[in-house]
């Protein structure tokens, strides 16, 4: 957004992008976001306890969830990634039947917990995501992953399952580290490319103890491959993160230059 006041005497202007020197008297600027400690974006939802339970992403605003999941009421909804439990007992509360599928059982007993502190029935399974033998085929009329298949490196063998147990016509919504967030770094305020597009090594992050890694996936690729599942997509979402009330664990300077997540939803065909 261009700036349209002159700045007020005695402070400190923010500082111009480095691209903005020969664009004119007014250039765009970058907005200045307060330092704090923070944990990688891509290790998302491990720490975010205490944010929005309906995020689908690090700093992303909790209404893209109901945009792209829309009523849940009566729905049966199968949640790939038990993530911090809250997602779960949010789309209870809003009526949902929920079936939580997660290979790791730590996190499937911590969801299960935050469950039964909050008196909500949710159904748990201790398993990986493309082994869906305990749904029959169908059967679901939503499917959510939020960053969980950033561990997944053959996004078709899940795909694949999911299309199984969907209904004709069901939605899909998966929420991944934008690959450009990955392969970019913030060094002197400005981004630094750190890795290339093509480099298919996985990133590893440690929050707390918790481990866990993430296979960078292009756009194309993902696309592709629901395609090829047989499904269609109908929105890719690429939002700017936001601080609201102050950043979160997860917020990082990038999120003023580039998404730092990317949001798509598809449908199974008939």
């Amino acid at each position: 957004m261009a700036h349209s006041e002159e700045p007020i005497a005695g402070t400190k202007p923010t500082p111009r992008h480095p691209s903005a020197g020969n664009l004119g008297a007014r250039p765009a600027l970058v907005k200045q976001t307060p330092e704090i400690e923070s944990l990688p974006p891509e290790s998302f939802p491990a720490g975010a306890e205490d944010g929005p339970a309906s995020a689908l992403g690090p700093d992303l605003d909790p209404e893209l969830c109901s945009r792209l999941l829309g009523s849940v009421e009566g729905k049966r909804v199968l949640e790939l990634g038990a993530g911090t439990g809250r997602m779960a007992v949010a789309l209870a509360a809003a009526g949902a039947k929920v079936i939580t599928v997660d290979p790791s059982m730590e996190r499937v007993a911590d969801a299960r917990d935050v469950a039964e502190q909050s008196g909500t029935k949710i159904e748990y399974h201790h398993g990986d995501f493309a082994d869906l033998a305990f749904v029959r085929g169908d059967q679901i009329d939503l499917v959510i992953a939020a960053y969980s298949l950033a561990a997944v490196d053959d996004l078709g063998r899940v795909f694949r399952q999911v299309n199984r147990v969907l209904r004709n016509e069901a939605t899909f919504v998966i929420s991944l580290p934008h690959p450009l967030a990955l392969m970019t770094s913030i060094a002197d305020g400005s981004p630094r490319l750190t890795r290339t597009a093509f480099d298919t090594s996985t990133i590893s992050w440690n929050v707390d103890g918790e481990t866990g890694i993430v296979h960078p996936h292009q756009l194309g690729d993902i696309v592709t491959t629901l395609w090829r599942s047989n499904f269609r997509v109908d929105t890719m979402l690429e939002p700017r993160p936001m601080i609201g009330d102050g950043p979160s664990p997860h917020w990082t300077p990038l999120g003023e230059w580039i998404p730092t997540s990317v949001l798509i939803r598809s449908r199974k065909q008939a």
